[in-house]
């Protein structure tokens, strides 16, 4: 797998099978998902870094729910 930064530096890592499933299993059953992926940093390679025994989680996004007024709950308490 290889991901890139927003600086465009690229980063390369092998996760095992199963790992690979599961993430894939997970992102497809959430609506709106976020991965992490994890493990040491290793050589610089040519447009980045290698990462060595790497991992990935996925997780889903869950909206936020919008903060209460304070204004307006203010308002409502004189």
């Amino acid at each position: 797998m290889e991901l890139t930064d927003q600086n465009g530096i690229v980063f390369t890592a092998q996760v095992n099978a199963k790992s690979w499933r599961k993430a894939e299993t997970s992102a497809s059953e959430f609506a709106d998902w976020a991965g992490a992926v994890s493990g040491k940093l290793g050589v610089r390679t040519e447009n980045g870094f290698e990462i060595i025994d790497a991992g990935v989680q996925i997780f889903e996004k869950k909206a936020k729910e919008p903060k209460p007024d304070v204004a307006a709950a203010e308002a409502g308490a004189s």
